[in-house]
């Protein structure tokens, strides 16, 4: 007997044009060196944003690739992982759902940071399963650029811009792109490892702020530790539920946090380093990004064959973890360079036809 599951058709994403290397952060000023990042991270280069250019820019993109690369022209639903929307209120995923034509398709936004995309696909996934929607267009997006201090180098060598989506439909577990099963968790207790201090109700923006309150912090070292064991933990957990074992598994895909995390959580798992992929040298930490741009680049290189066992998991603030059991998608992945808002006249155009009386 077939059994059904929720399975990824079309993949796709967006980065910024600008290519941010090392040596151009040491010539903004950032007191660090080409080799002291390489060292502590792995990375060479990411990706910023230009002036003008927001998270949901970038997640129109993405989403379009994702349609096109899928065959489609809308979905059921939109779910939009980031920590960076365009706006406090509303919500950016409406706005993205309006721009790409699907005004009326229900849409929001979902808050998990670096865990986004496993959250909102596990969120997908359920919903598909319940018959509530036939297609999910999940999009994970985000412009950390805007809430690092460039002053930072415990941030700012670490994080880039960019967004990448995935279409999904009902389909049958032995399918490729099949989400077969997931593991969620959390942990509140560790929710200053990883944050903006204001911002928000607790500690709302006013003029005598001090800087270090207004920008994204993070603990590396306490960081470092749970992710490593978190990530592990759970990813045997999804492993179980699926009956697979660590040996059988095909591909990893990992949050790109950055190299020593990946390293460390892959030897403790006992996966060799030719089944993991990602492209953190090239993009740096895109935080809920990271996994679908992941995905995405891998399959434009045709790295791992399509149903073949794989593995994702994430680890992000929150505290918040997840990891997914699935087979690899025969999708072919689409890019597209991401475009600033429309005018308000083009925006119009979005918006359904009304006749009056």
């Amino acid at each position: 007997m077939s059994v059904m599951a929720a399975v990824i058709t079309g993949l796709g994403a967006a980065l910024p044009p600008d290519r941010i290397t090392n040596e151009q952060l040491v010539r903004e000023g950032l007191d660090t060196s080409d080799a002291w990042i390489r060292g502590r991270t792995g990375i060479e280069s990411r990706h910023r944003v230009r002036p003008g250019t927001s998270t949901g820019d970038l997640a129109v993109a993405a989403a379009r690739g994702a349609l096109e690369s899928a065959g489609a022209h809308d979905a059921g639903l939109l779910i939009l992982a980031t920590t960076t929307p365009d706006r406090r209120c509303p919500a950016t995923a409406p706005e993205l759902a309006a721009r790409l034509g699907m005004t009326g398709t229900p849409a929001f936004d979902l808050a998990a940071v670096c865990s986004g995309f496993v959250y909102a696909a596990a969120v997908a996934s359920a919903l598909l399963m319940a018959g509530a929607y036939d297609s999910v267009l999940l999009v994970a997006a985000e412009t950390y650029s805007t809430i690092v201090d460039p002053r930072d180098r415990e941030t700012a060598v670490i994080f880039g811009d960019g967004a990448g989506a995935a279409y999904l439909t009902r389909g049958q577990r032995r399918d490729p792109g099949a989400l077969v099963h997931f593991d969620l968790g959390s942990d509140g207790t560790g929710s200053d490892l990883i944050t903006i201090p204001a911002g928000g109700s607790r500690l709302p923006y006013t003029d005598q702020l001090p800087r270090e309150e207004r920008y994204f912090r993070m603990r590396g070292r306490e960081v470092y530790a749970r992710a490593v064991r978190q990530m592990a933990a759970s990813s045997r957990t999804v492993l179980d539920r699926a009956g697979w074992t660590a040996d059988s598994v095909a591909a990893f895909v990992a949050h790109q946090a950055n190299q020593r995390i990946l390293d460390s959580v892959a030897d403790r798992l006992g996966i060799p380093p030719d089944r993991c992929h990602g492209n953190l040298r090239e993009v740096g930490n895109t935080a809920a990004a990271s996994l679908p741009l992941a995905l995405a680049d891998t399959a434009a290189r045709g790295a791992v064959r399509p149903g073949a066992r794989t593995l994702l998991t994430a680890f992000g603030g929150g505290l918040t973890w997840g990891s997914v059991a699935m087979t690899w998608p025969e999708a072919k992945p689409v890019r597209h360079t991401p475009q600033s808002r429309p005018t308000h006249k083009e925006f119009d155009s979005c918006l359904p036809s009304t006749t009056t009386s």
